[in-house]
């Protein structure tokens, strides 16, 4: 057999020793592939490493493979294609619940490109936010003390109204950025651009995950204490 004319390290089928491109089946045989290690989401479903994917070719692709990797088409396979079937179908809804969400597949991105491990993402409040949240806290406890007892609250709902409002506007500011930051990083990938220029873009995105998770949370105390 002839090797593969890519730059990336070829796979060999199980089944007929040929060289496969694709990772789910065999072109020469037809057999279905074991998943290679350290395949990623975007590579399963058969794209780059972009933030900005079209939602209907998503959904396509995800369909398109569902319907071939379903285990109904091999019952009367082998045991190996039959437990391969089911690996390649967890992993195809996995991989399909993750890059169908912006926010989920930038965090994705991120994971895979060492920014978001365990333990590196410690919440802490964004300076500018900081009188803000001290205020907030304020204002839920003296909530919690006058529900204690029985005392009007009447003002006290409206002024964690206004702050729930605030943190919401927040959101939908930083979701803002996050977007632009997603573009950015398509535009460095299109321009093969240097690795300290993505760096850059990563670190950024990060930084406006980790705000937005604060944030959030932030929003959810108070809706939790208006409930």
């Amino acid at each position: 057999m002839s090797a593969p004319s890519t730059t990336t390290p070829p796979l060999v089928c199980w089944s007929c020793q040929d060289w496969v491109q694709n990772p789910h089946f065999c072109s020469s045989c037809g057999k279905i592939q074991r998943l290679p290690s350290g395949l990623d989401h975007f590579a399963f479903l058969g794209f780059p490493r972009r933030l900005r994917l079209d939602a209907k070719e998503l959904e396509q692709r995800f369909h398109q493979l569902s319907w071939k990797l379903h285990p109904d088409n091999f019952v009367a396979a082998t045991e190996v294609e039959r437990a391969l079937s089911l690996d390649h179908s967890s992993r195809l809804n996995d991989a399909y619940r993750t890059l169908r969400e912006p926010i989920a597949r930038i965090e994705y991105l991120l994971a895979l490109e060492g920014m978001r491990k365990e333990g590196m993402n410690k919440q802490q409040a964004p300076p500018e936010l900081l009188e803000e949240v001290f205020e907030l806290n304020e204002s839920l406890d003296e909530l919690r003390e006058a529900r204690t007892a029985g005392a009007a609250l009447a003002q006290l709902r409206a002024r964690l109204e206004a702050a729930e409002k605030n943190f919401q506007g927040k959101l939908g500011a930083v979701d803002a950025q996050l977007d632009a930051a997603a573009d950015d990083w398509d535009a460095a990938l299109d321009a093969r651009a240097g690795d300290p220029l993505r760096k850059r873009l990563l670190e950024r995105m990060n930084e406006l995950l980790n705000r937005r998770s604060y944030i959030r949370n932030l929003a959810a105390n108070v809706q939790k204490e208006l409930v």
